[in-house]
């Protein structure tokens, strides 16, 4: 998104600051329309769901029926959204809403809840974020305290998956963590307890489900923590505050236990595969591929149909440098699941460790199309590279640089310097001229890179004791390290009035 200057939000503000907030009815800042909240949520949504493991699809009935509690309980509310439902293939427990009414829950958090009632609570609380437009609203503070417009985004590291994405990418850059304020949760308690008993459910549930997560924050559960808990804080005075609540609705409706039972079973009966395949996932993240390898293949034994069981084994097999077999292995995942951006990614990084360049390419353009990621884009750089595609590489390559993180967005940039260093040197390497004590021009250069260059030349502009404009270029010997600032005597000598400017013409990497 744009950044804008604090007085063009300000005048905005002049004219579109105040709006009806949709579920109390009351006034508030407001900078964004609502069809820009729609927009934007229409935008996220499929980006948020692959960050984050993707839909869950091999139980296509427990999406339905989730899907159906969520339009009851939306429908209750009374405000008009587009509404979606999805469950993500995602151990963490948590649940997030995008503006405009889409929202997730993850099969992680879905596992841990009893009833029906309890789902109608997660999911009431979410349809009121959206509806009372939360998220707008958070924006619209940060866009006159701050200057820019702060994109929603909801818990994008929650998975492995949205570790790779490419900032700057895209609407995939804006895949980062919010955290509600209190007031914004009680205000979704509230009114989704509310939304809840007027679609037919027993607000008990509510109850017993805040009980639930102030039980379990007291446990230090790292899924808990970095999942539900990160975003919407349980507390005691939420569960004091939904008791009272309670004696204020009417008195039972439907828990449906059985039914919740009932719907869970099948991604409950595969519970143990998903459990191994997580274990599997942190022992790979630990470098211990024989241990990720033993409990991939236990996940398969348990439920052969799990695409993303597959590419755990290929992972391991990239991992080992067995890249054919890696091959194999994504090839099984995609065969299982074609929509999903991490199988084209790593079947893409494995064909090209076999020098499969075209096919390679191919395969990193699949996953971009889905998902922009750091890898794909630093993998197709490397190949445009050996292609000799200058341009194409350094595209690449900048958008890890500027939004990637850790060790891909460093060598990233090195590469980016190495290829554009020789094209446009005066963008890596400061120069300035000034004049010595006895009246003679000075030059400096200060290397801005990560890497050490040589034969670097400035070309100095400056007049004359004449008046006569003169150009004058001046090279560097040697080679100027990373952060240095080396300088030189021209013995050019001009009034101490002389206007004067040093451009970098010339300079590339060292070898």
């Amino acid at each position: 998104m744009r950044i804008r200057t604090l007085s063009v939000l300000i005048a905005l503000a002049g004219s579109a600051a105040c709006a009806v907030n949709p579920v109390t009815g009351d006034r508030e800042l407001m900078l964004v329309s609502g069809e820009q909240d729609i927009a934007m949520g229409e935008q996220m949504y499929a980006p948020m769901q692959q960050s984050q493991g993707g839909a869950h699809d091999i139980d296509s009935g427990l999406t339905k029926y989730v899907s159906a509690v969520g339009m009851k309980v939306a429908q209750a509310s009374g405000i008009d959204l587009p509404y979606e439902f999805v469950v993500l293939n995602n151990s963490v427990p948590n649940a997030w809403a995008l503006p405009g009414g889409k929202i997730a829950v993850n099969r992680g958090l879905l596992l841990e809840m009893s009833s029906e009632a309890e789902l109608a609570a997660v999911l009431g609380h979410e349809v009121t974020h959206a509806a009372a437009r939360h998220s707008a609203k958070q924006q619209s503070r940060g866009m006159l305290t701050q200057g820019l417009v702060v994109a929603t985004t909801i818990a994008a590291n929650d998975s492995g998956y949205g570790d790779l994405v490419a900032a700057g990418a895209g609407i995939a850059g804006q895949l980062t963590l919010t955290k509600y304020g209190r007031d914004a949760e009680l205000e979704s308690d509230k009114y989704g307890m509310r939304y809840m008993s007027k679609a037919g459910y027993d607000p008990q549930g509510a109850v017993t489900l805040q009980e639930t997560f102030v039980r379990l924050s007291q446990g230090s559960d790292e899924d808990w923590v970095s999942g539900l808990f990160a975003s919407h804080p349980p507390s005691q005075e939420r569960v004091d505050a939904n008791r009272k609540r309670l004696r204020n609705l009417p008195a039972g409706g439907t828990v449906s236990e059985d039914t919740y039972a009932a719907a869970l079973q099948r991604t409950r009966d595969a519970q143990p595969a998903y459990e191994a395949y997580d274990k599997g996932r942190k022992a790979l993240g630990e470098k211990k591929a024989d241990e990720a390898l033993t409990l991939a293949n236990e996940a398969l034994s348990l439920f052969p149909e799990e695409a993303h069981f597959h590419a755990l084994r290929g992972d391991v097999r990239l991992m080992n440098k067995q890249y054919d077999m890696a091959v194999t292995n994504y090839n099984r995942a995609i065969n299982r699941r074609d929509s999903f951006f991490y199988y084209y990614l790593q079947r893409g990084i494995a064909k090209h460790e076999l020098d499969q360049a075209d096919a390679a390419a191919a395969d990193l353009e699949s996953s971009l199309d889905i998902l922009p990621t750091a890898p794909a884009h630093y993998t197709l750089g490397e190949i445009r590279e050996s292609q000799g595609t200058v341009d194409k590489a350094i595209e690449h390559y900048k958008i890890v640089a500027k939004g990637g993180s850790g060790e891909i967005q460093k060598a990233a940039y090195e590469r980016l310097v190495r290829l554009e260093l020789p094209q446009k040197p005066a963008s890596y390497i400061a120069s300035a001229c000034s004049a010595e004590s006895n009246g003679q021009i000075a030059v400096q250069v200060r290397n801005d890179t990560p890497v050490a260059v040589t034969a670097v030349e400035v070309r100095i502009r400056y007049v004359d004791g004449s008046g006569a404009e003169r150009q004058h270029t001046q090279s560097f010997g040697g080679e100027l390290a990373p952060g240095k600032v080396a300088g030189v005597r021209t013995g050019l000598t001009p009034y101490p009035s002389t206007r004067c400017e040093a451009i970098v013409t010339q300079a590339r990497a060292s070898e």
